[in-house]
């Protein structure tokens, strides 16, 4: 599996999880986890066999927000950023963030509008984050 916490094994400090797919939510609790070559691998409780968890695979992982650490001024989870609409700052709309992924430089939002545009996150660009108002205003070239 993959994490998207800052150390990767820090997902393992979170139970419940709620894997999340197509067909709903299901609630598992992590029996015993740890890296596994460039992932991660899990145990949960009540599954013995690779059958069980068979159907698992590809689902979205997901814990309580309540579980999470409070973030200083300034500072979002990617959780908080998706669906929100980015505008440019002469308020040129570029459609809406679908995703985001970690380059090691920096994160680079995915915004699906017209079509899809790779947005650096960084300072420069990302002028304003308004999570109320559901928008994210970034110094980019809408032609870029």
């Amino acid at each position: 599996m993959y994490s998207y916490t800052a150390e990767r094994e820090a997902i393992f400090d979170y139970d419940p999880w709620y894997l999340v797919g197509a067909d709903g939510e299901r609630r598992v609790a992590i029996a015993a986890g740890k890296r596994h070559g460039a992932g991660l691998i899990a145990r949960f409780e009540g599954m013995e066999s690779r059958d069980q968890v068979a159907p698992l695979v590809g689902l979205s992982i997901v814990v309580n927000a309540e579980q999470m650490p409070r973030l200083s001024g300034g500072e979002y989870y990617w959780s908080e950023l998706v669906g929100l609409q980015v505008v440019t700052v002469d308020g040129r709309s570029l459609g809406a963030v679908e995703r985001l992924f970690e380059t090691g430089a920096n994160d680079v939002l995915v915004v699906a509008g017209e079509r899809k545009r790779l947005i650096p996150y960084t300072p420069r660009t990302v002028q304003a984050i308004d999570l109320p108002g559901r928008t994210i205003t970034v110094d980019w070239d809408p032609d870029f």
